[in-house]
């Protein structure tokens, strides 16, 4: 087990709000998630998925970095200690599945359903539309953290929130390994935490 960095999620979202923040974040807190920010980045660039550069994206703006999560899972030591540590962000309320949207969340997905020691779905487009396939399903009442590699509109996201509230299931959370947004992504919850602004500065030009 490589013991290089202490790796962690830069994006959580709480749907219940149950874990939500009361009179803001302390000066402890702060320093914590700068220094789990930090970590993250530095371990992303190791292994090549975070690139500097001048990029244009497929939104049509352009970045002075590039994230390409693929390339994190590549290695399977460094995506098992990040997806850890995503799923310890979780672990003090109840979550009985573990689901994410084809393709970026579906290794995500699997190691954080893994670390948590619980069920793993994935759901993917047919049609245009998001669903399970491959008999995957979700009960009702059970409670689902939807995981994504990347979170740039939260599209994807949604549309699996979406799915699962159609079976009865309970939504536990969303987690990302990176917000891209800047924290503007809304999902319908109480809480939501972006421990960093965006990953690369993003213009039209």
């Amino acid at each position: 087990r490589s013991t290089l960095f202490p790796y962690t999620t830069l994006f959580r979202s709480i749907i219940d709000g149950s874990d939500a923040a009361e009179g803001g974040e302390n000066m402890l807190d702060v320093i914590l998630r700068d220094e789990r920010q930090r970590r993250t980045e530095e371990l992303l660039t190791l292994v090549r998925a975070l690139r500097t550069g001048h990029f244009r994206l497929t939104s049509g703006l352009h970045s002075d970095r590039y994230m390409q999560c693929a390339a994190l899972f590549e290695h399977p030591v460094a995506s098992e200690e990040l997806c850890a540590s995503i799923a310890d962000m979780f672990r003090g309320g109840r979550v009985d599945v573990v689901a994410g949207p084809a393709l970026g969340g579906v290794i995500l997905a699997y190691e954080v359903a893994r670390s948590l020691g619980v069920r793993n779905i994935f759901a993917e487009r047919e049609n245009g539309k998001m669903t399970f396939r491959r008999g995957f399903h979700v009960n009702p009442g059970e409670r689902v953290l939807v995981v994504e590699d990347v979170v740039t509109t939260g599209g994807s996201v949604r549309e699996v929130i979406e799915l699962l509230r159609e079976t009865g299931a309970e939504v536990a959370g969303v987690g990302a390994v990176v917000d891209r947004s800047g924290g503007s992504v809304d999902f319908g919850v109480l809480d939501n935490r972006s421990e960093e602004r965006r990953v690369g500065k993003e213009c039209r030009s």
